[in-house]
């Protein structure tokens, strides 16, 4: 590798797997706010995907170079992150591209410590799924404890760790997956109740399991076909939040159930989130979850790692069914 240079994945055009390489290019460039990661470990994440396909453009101040969550040491800060991180100490951290590299830039506001007792691989895993099930469960659907609340797709990343943060803070959860086996990890993981998709309608056993009342929030990535069974599924001032679509963004809705039971309904990508309110999810994360975290009362599920030069072979492990996180390795 030349000096001054870093090795990373491109995406040489929209398309599969077989369109990502590993290629040289400058490190990048530092900005006063920011640091800049010696990357050891790089989660991976359905978004990556959709950009590699061409259907998720990065923002037009990201890297084009994929991947949205790092760990690994700080290895230059700017002017101001100085004030706030020392070169060389271990970080994870939440990035708006970039991760798929030997070194990755971040603002200084969306890196956290690793938490003690954690691999670099454990801790890459964490930051994506951390900033968004915080933000949308319980930041913007403000689930407590004694609520219930019912998480699509319990063995997907964000899902494992939904599971696990709820039930930390006493909430009670069910869970959707597409197997016995998926279903039985969730259980394992803290879930109460766990669906298998494909042999019963979701909605009638959540319902039947809270004797009609129905759940308080649902966190949903499937959209499309589930967005009626989920307003028929919540209870009395349910909140549902959308953090992505995978069964279609468009809906037909009868709104009387929303009228009558006085629903909300929301959603969000983390990725275009203002810095400031990241940072601010940060800081509750730091003090809410990091102590669970180090009490090993919510740990990352590794699915699979793979090499950088192998991102290829992660991302068709992640279009094919899986349990938990995959993970690039430096």
């Amino acid at each position: 590798m030349k000096a001054g240079s870093i090795r990373h994945i491109e995406v040489v055009r929209p398309g599969g797997p077989d369109e990502m390489h590993l290629t040289e290019g400058p490190v990048p460039a530092l900005g006063p706010d920011d640091v800049r990661i010696h990357v050891e470990a790089a989660g991976v994440n359905r978004a990556d995907v959709l950009q590699r396909e061409g259907r998720y453009a990065p923002p037009s101040t990201a890297s084009p170079i994929l991947g949205l969550e790092v760990a690994g040491y700080v290895a230059a800060c700017g002017e101001r992150a100085a004030m706030v991180w020392n070169i060389g100490e271990e970080v994870c951290a939440l990035v708006d591209g970039g991760g798929y590299a030997t070194a990755c830039v971040a603002p200084s506001v969306q890196c956290l410590p690793i938490p003690e007792g954690f691999s670099m691989v454990q801790a890459a895993a964490l930051p994506e799924a951390l900033f968004t099930v915080w933000y949308n469960v319980f930041q913007r659907c403000r689930l407590s404890a004694g609520e219930t609340l019912l998480v699509h797709g319990g063995t997907s990343g964000i899902g494992v760790i939904a599971i696990q943060m709820a039930r930390a803070i006493g909430a009670k959860v069910f869970a959707t997956a597409g197997s016995p086996e998926k279903c039985g990890v969730c259980v394992r993981l803290g879930a109460e109740v766990a669906i298998d998709y494909h042999e019963a309608d979701f909605a009638a056993v959540a319902l039947e399991r809270t004797n009609g009342r129905g759940v308080d929030v649902i966190l949903d990535m499937v959209g499309g076909e589930y967005f009626e069974r989920n307003l028929r599924t919540l209870a009395m001032e349910g909140r549902l939040v959308n953090i992505a679509h995978m069964s279609g963004s468009r809906v037909t809705v009868d709104m009387n159930p929303v009228m009558q039971k006085r629903l909300t309904i929301t959603g969000s990508t983390m990725r275009r989130l203002p810095a400031p309110e990241k940072a601010v999810i940060a800081q509750e994360l730091m003090l809410r979850i990091w102590p669970l975290l180090e009490r090993g009362l919510i740990i990352p599920v590794i699915d699979s790692t793979y090499s950088l030069s192998n991102a290829a072979d992660a991302h068709r492990r992640m279009e094919s069914p899986h349990i938990g996180k995959i993970v690039l390795t430096m």
